[in-house]
């Protein structure tokens, strides 16, 4: 039996699928090349039946273990304990989006889960739903130091990954929480937290209800009665979809 004949099979499929991986290579090649971390969008390293196959979790799973973990795009990487890279259903119509992690959710890895976190949830409860029933995200992915406000620079780096996250869930409804994710999600020019928090917004076609940050509402707890108000809209409206 020829040797070489009975390789060949083998030797087409091969090139078969380094020909219909081009991009990969090539991001593989100028990473290895800069010196960098791999940290461009899962959705590079798939293709179009690939992306259709492949679950939601583990979509995000893959996003999170390629592109996340080792990204050091800015310097919150160099004191961080741990990404809070999201949590919640894949398949959840309703993700809330905050700012970023503080002292308890670096800690942990996990998005709320201090004081704020502790409201959010009974928020979420609240509307008659869990905190697994929905997706809850941040802006940032490490916590900036001393809870300060992200940076503009710390948000640019950072929100190429939130809006994968939001590419692969398909909410129905985002509900920003306070100023920053509002302000990504909707623009800067709409106007401040209180004056847009309960409107109705859209972002790629699906629609964004801002309201307070539930660290907002620890210190000002009069205005838990407008995010009660905001929230049974956006119960309507979940219902109903």
């Amino acid at each position: 039996m020829d040797s070489g004949a009975g390789l060949k099979p083998l030797l087409d499929d091969i090139k078969s699928f380094i020909a219909g991986r081009k991009e990969y290579f090539s991001v593989l090649s100028a990473a290895a090349s800069a010196n960098e971390p791999l940290v461009s969008g899962s959705e590079i390293f798939m293709d179009n039946e690939s992306k259709n196959e492949a679950s939601k979790s583990s979509r995000l799973k893959f996003l999170k273990d390629i592109s996340v973990n080792e990204c050091i795009k800015c310097g919150l990487s160099v004191g961080r304990k741990n990404i809070v890279f999201g949590e919640g259903s894949p398949e959840s119509r309703l993700m809330f989006i905050g700012e970023g992690p503080g002292a308890e959710e670096d800690n942990t890895g996990r998005p709320f889960v201090g004081r704020a976190g502790q409201l959010l949830t009974k928020i979420i409860e609240s509307i008659n739903l869990k905190r697994e029933d929905v997706y809850i995200a941040n802006i940032v992915k490490c916590r900036p130091p001393e809870n300060r406000n992200p940076s503009g620079d710390e948000i640019e780096a950072c929100t190429p990954f939130l809006k994968e996250q939001i590419d692969i869930i398909k909410p129905e409804i985002i509900c920003t929480l306070g100023k920053f994710s509002t302000e990504f999600i909707i623009g800067p020019d709409k106007g401040s937290i209180s004056a847009v928090r309960g409107k109705e917004f859209s972002y790629g076609g699906i629609t964004v209800i801002p309201t307070y940050h539930p660290s907002y509402l620890l210190r000002n707890p009069a205005a838990k009665r407008d995010t009660w108000e905001d929230m049974k809209k956006i119960r309507d409206m979940y219902l109903k979809s």
